[in-house]
This record gives C-alpha cells, sequence and structure tokens, in this order.
C-alpha cells in the first residue's frame, strides 16, 4: 500500500514508519516538526516527507494514498492545557478536515490515533470500547470529538478505525519524558528517587510504543469489514496498573532508588483500567511482547547508554511543553504555533 504518516517524525512516527517499510508499504511522512532538535537516540527514518502543518493540509497532498495514519496532534495534557483552542484547531478540526480531504481523494483507509484518555475518570471497573466517555482533559474531548466526526463520514468507500492506544512508554528516537514510565524510570536514574506527582492510586492501562506501532500495521492488514468504524483499546489487559505498582516495578529495577512523593502529592482524577480482549480476539497480526518490567529495564538501559540527566529530560532539550514554549518565547513559533519561516527552517 501507499500510505501517508502525519506526525511521522514523532514518539510513534519515528517506530511505526520503518516498521511499514519492513512490510513491503511505500511511506509518506506529514510533519511540522516541532520537535526536530530533539533527537534522543538512533535515527529519525528519511523518507519522503510534507514539511507541512496539519491545520494547512491541502487535497493534492492526500491524493493518491490507499491509506493514512493519523498520529500529528498536540500529543499530551500539558500542551493541550497550554492554550487549549489549539488543542481543539490541530487535534480535532485539522483532523476532521484532513479526514473529508482523504475521502473526497478516494483514500479508502483512515487509522486514526485516539487514546484511552477518552474514558479519563472511568473508576477502577474494566472499561471495554463500549464504555462511557469522561475525559477530564482539553487532549481527552479532542479525541472523542474527532471520533464521533469520523464516523459520521464512514460509508463503503471510506472505513475509518479507532485505535484507542493505553499509555505510551518506551524507547523511541524522539522519545517523550512526560509519559508515566519514561518519567519515573528517568528520574530514578538521574536522581536515585521515583518521584510520584500524583497519591499513586489512580490505574492506568499501558502499552510499549513498538506494541503501538504493530497494532497499526496489524490494522492495516486487517480485512474491512474487522475494522471499518471500529474502535479498538490498544494494550493488553493484564498490563492495567496502579500508578504506585508501576512506582514499585522501577524502584526494583533500577538500582540504588527509592519511592518518594511530591509534596503536593494528590489524588489524580484520570483514573481508567481497560480491556484490550477486542483486539486480541479480531487483529490477529496484533501480538503485543512488552510488560512494563521489560520496557523499564530497556529504558534504564539506554538511560545509562545516552548519559541522561535530570536538566535535560526536566528541561526545554526533551520536555514537550517547556520546548515549545521556548520555540515561541525565541520567535520562532508565533502564539499559534505556526513556524514564522517555512517549515521551521532555521
Amino acid at each position: 500500500m501507499r500510505v501517508l504518516v502525519t506526525g511521522h517524525n514523532g514518539y510513534i512516527g519515528t517506530i511505526l514508519v520503518p516498521m511499514l517499510q519492513a512490510h513491503g508499504h511505500e511511506v509518506v511522512g506529514l510533519d511540522t516538526d516541532y520537535f526536530r532538535s530533539c533527537l534522543f537516540t538512533g535515527a529519525v527514518p528519511a523518507i519522503e516527507g510534507i514539511a507541512k502543518d496539519i491545520r494547512d493540509v491541502e487535497a493534492g497532498d492526500v491524493a493518491g494514498f490507499d491509506a493514512i495514519i493519523h498520529l500529528a496532534g498536540l500529543s499530551n495534557d500539558p500542551l493541550g492545557d497550554y492554550r487549549p483552542h489549539l488543542t481543539v484547531d490541530i487535534n480535532e478540526t485539522a483532523a476532521v478536515k484532513l479526514a473529508r480531504l482523504a475521502k473526497a481523494a478516494g483514500v479508502s483507509r483512515f487509522l486514526f490515533a485516539s487514546s484511552c484518555s477518552n474514558y479519563g475518570a472511568g473508576g477502577a471497573d474494566f472499561l471495554d470500547e463500549n464504555a462511557a466517555f469522561n475525559p477530564v482533559t482539553p487532549y481527552g474531548v479532542s479525541k472523542v470529538q474527532v471520533e464521533a466526526a469520523l464516523s459520521q463520514l464512514a460509508d463503503a468507500d471510506f472505513s475509518p478505525t479507532y485505535l484507542r492506544a493505553s499509555t505510551a512508554y518506551g524507547v523511541s528516537p524522539l522519545l517523550r519524558f512526560d509519559l508515566v514510565i519514561n518519567n519515573l524510570t528517568a528520574w530514578a536514574f538521574t536522581t536515585g528517587l521515583v518521584y510520584l506527582k500524583s497519591d499513586g492510586t489512580p490505574w492506568r492501562p499501558v502499552v510499549h510504543v513498538e506494541d503501538i506501532a504493530l497494532s497499526y500495521v496489524a490494522a492495516l492488514h486487517a480485512p474491512r469489514e474487522a475494522i471499518h468504524n471500529e474502535a479498538f483499546n490498544v494494550g493488553t489487559t493484564t498490563e492495567n496498573y496502579q500508578i504506585r505498582e508501576l512506582a514499585e516495578i522501577v524502584r526494583d529495577v533500577v538500582p540504588n532508588c527509592r519511592i518518594e512523593f511530591a509534596p503536593d502529592a494528590g489524588p489524580d482524577t484520570r483514573c481508567y483500567r481497560v480491556d484490550c480482549n477486542k483486539i486480541a480476539r479480531v487483529l490477529h497480526e496484533f501480538k503485543p511482547q512488552w510488560t512494563a518490567r521489560r520496557g523499564v529495564g530497556e529504558l534504564y538501559d539506554v538511560y545509562r547508554k545516552v548519559g541522561l540527566t535530570l536538566d535535560e529530560f526536566e528541561g526545554e532539550r526533551y520536555k514537550r511543553i517547556a520546548h515549545v514554549k521556548k520555540l515561541v518565547a525565541d520567535g520562532r513559533l508565533d502564539d499559534e504555533l505556526r513556524w514564522r519561516t517555512p517549515a521551521g527552517a532555521a
């Protein structure tokens, strides 16, 4: 297939692109490259790419593709809270516009990077894909809204699929440190403290970034009738943990560290525990390989190899919100997070 991957130079995209290529797909990327200078390890895959803000996509950008995998967006809660109207513009309005252009251009499959954040304040019961949504952040709301809009576009010629990823973790060239396992392991390695900013009680499903990428490959290869206008919780049902359990895993894997709670650590309204049996049952190619414990070991080994420091992962080099604010302060991005120079050029 000829596949367009938006956000191909991001945390998931840099893992997904080589996986698609290994299966023989022709892959083209589209990315505005906010984080072009944030390479953590390895290399960004060199493919044909369209340097463009997702808000500015035109019909010609999507013509000639068999499928679109839409990853691009403001990818975490701090960025979503930074200027909430931009989360609406980028994560919601632009995503729906992209899908409409794709449908008009005859693109038959549209795989959308949704999220288990849709469930938000979901409680401790296992939630399958039919559970009620209860998002508590602009990011989560945007995912819910896009799913609803895409379902209205679904027809005999246009097939959207909603891949609701659990909380990601694991090594990527564009590694994110705002994700709970990545963050706790980084704190443990650099300071000796597994530093908890909540009381540790909320539930989270977790999934390795490679397994997320695998879910897209599996959906792309699945028969149309299996994935048409369907949602899938991406992960493994056994990989649901309370945050304090994740902290204990980190403490056990990373040498010479202990758990410590932040002075203002308190409850977190985001609490959800998901059932991932549907994806295992329907997408036979999806066979996740990772557990949280194995992932912490991978992260620790790479942090040690790179020589990660606290200032780096908590500062503007790798912290998404700090990096974006620095680009704005330096005048490289305007207040609407558009490059002041074309495609992020220096």
